[in-house]
């Protein structure tokens, strides 16, 4: 039974509440695949796992589990690739994964010559948070090209993509090895492939947090590679390199490396410049602010909901709470921060406030991750 209902309950609640939480993310692309799962159970027999009590739930929304790693929301995540890459940067540990390592292939049309030639053109893909566009934005650009660059259509499921390539309704869209290699089989004239990724973990993947006792850790390893038929999980009976969750992590997640204009500092010199009058501004939820925030930081949310792409649509995001900032002008220097390299709230609002014609913008890529792994001092939410 899916209980999407609790998952943000569970998330406010993190480590305070009593026992281990856990959270199994679900693409809409590979919803058929939960099914088999059974919750009741899955919270009995991770709780007789761990010797402590242990709360389960499931979520499709992508967008907030991926924000739930960033901020170490559960002590299990149990989800596609990219969540586990995301996580396994906030101190995470890999227990494995429940289906082999396969590409991603960037499909075409036969009459797309190249990657700049679907420029306008139109692309099926999943969500934002699936795996599938994650890897569509790596691979586009690579070849040079943003998703801003084409008419993007987000529907629910992956496959589709290839009848929407056979209907002429899309001329590209991403899907795995083994899926285009049993359609053009059947299908040899319609497409071709354009690109594809290395191997990318499939079904799903299991991590923990490393800071719990290691003989709890321990439990549950054994647990996620031989679960009790009863709660309906396939076992963690394969073992990703960590190098493969680092390459779905850059390729589909990360900001760029740099942003024209903008000064991009590290942590301790962002609190250098804080000493010198800098303002700290800090553009995550609301929720995430109070819970743990930089010294000294002030809360001016980037409501995002334009393409996490480098072409970002301004206009479809909200960061009009940036005017409301008391004695803010722009000539003083600013640093925007967030979740950390693969969280674009930061990297669009310092493109914003430069636009906005702030003379002295900062951007702290690594954002409170980086700031705490330097051993700075954190805000913590008063108990």
């Amino acid at each position: 039974m899916w209980r999407a209902a609790m998952v943000m309950g569970l998330w406010a609640c993190g480590t305070a509440q009593a026992g281990l939480s856990a959270v199994v993310a679900v693409e809409p692309t590979a919803k058929k695949a939960s099914y088999s799962i059974h919750y009741s159970a899955l919270d009995a027999a991770l709780s007789r796992a761990a010797s402590q009590a242990v709360a389960a739930t499931a979520s499709e929304d992508m967008a907030d589990v991926m924000r739930a790693t960033r901020s170490a929301g559960f002590d299990i995540f149990i989800g596609p690739a990219q969540v586990a890459a995301s996580a396994l940067h906030r101190g995470y540990e890999l227990m494995g994964a429940t289906q082999a390592s396969e590409p991603f292939l960037l499909v075409v049309r036969k009459e797309v010559p190249d990657i700049p030639g679907l420029k306008t053109r139109r692309i099926y893909l999943p969500q934002q948070d699936s795996i599938y566009t994650y890897m569509a934005r790596g691979l586009l650009n690579q070849g040079g090209l943003s998703m801003q660059d084409m008419k993007v259509a987000h529907e629910r499921f992956p496959q589709a993509g290839l009848t929407a390539l056979m209907l002429g309704a899309a001329d590209a869209t991403v899907v795995t090895a083994s899926d285009w290699n049993e359609w053009s089989a059947q299908n040899p004239q319609i497409g071709r492939v354009l690109a594809k990724t290395e191997g990318v973990p499939a079904g799903l993947s299991v991590v923990i947090k490393k800071d719990l006792p290691a003989d709890v850790r321990s439990r549950l390893s054994s647990f996620f590679n031989a679960p009790p038929a009863a709660v309906g999980l396939p076992p963690t009976k394969f073992k990703p390199d960590s190098g493969e969750y680092k390459r779905v992590s850059e390729l589909g997640l990360f900001t760029p490396t740099s942003l024209p204009g903008v000064t991009r500092v590290s942590a301790r010199e962002a609190q250098k410049l804080q000493g010198q009058g800098a303002l700290l501004i800090d553009t995550r939820t609301e929720k995430e602010f109070q819970a743990r925030r930089i010294p000294g930081a002030i809360w001016v949310p980037y409501v995002e909901k334009s393409l996490k792409d480098i072409a970002f649509n301004a206009a479809q995001d909200d960061f009009s709470a940036l005017a409301k900032v008391d004695k803010l002008d722009v000539n003083r220097a600013v640093i925007f921060a967030c979740n950390g390299a693969e969280c674009w709230k930061s990297y669009k609002a310092a493109r914003v406030a430069q636009q906005k014609g702030f003379k002295k913008v900062h951007w702290l890529r690594g954002g409170l991750p980086e700031w705490e792994a330097e051993g700075l001092p954190v805000q913590n939410a008063a108990p």
